[in-house]
């Protein structure tokens, strides 16, 4: 398990929770909170029309809350153009 209290914070590391992808130490307002989120297994921001899918579907346009997973998917794992960016694993057929 990550220490937290090492962590920066709002830096996205590996996670170390099975089928997770990221993890955070999130911190606002003089909150922190250690989130985990994405799902190992699938890519993510691989192309225009599975980003806008996904952000459609997850509602990312109201994610504004640092301290939530949905924040932390929709803004680093499908933020846009010149964020992080992972194809779906062979075998795994995407839609795009």
């Amino acid at each position: 398990m990550a220490d937290k209290s090492k962590m920066k914070c709002n830096r996205p590391i590996p996670s170390d929770k099975a089928g997770k992808k990221m993890m955070v130490k999130a911190c606002s307002n003089g909150e922190e909170k250690l989130l985990h989120f994405g799902a190992k297994g699938y890519g993510n921001n691989y192309s225009a029309a599975a980003r806008k899918s996904f952000r459609a579907r997850h509602g990312c346009d109201g994610a504004t809350d640092k301290l939530t997973p949905k924040h932390w998917a929709c803004s680093y794992l499908w933020g846009g153009p010149g964020k992080a960016t992972t194809s779906n694993p062979k075998g795994r057929q995407g839609k795009y």
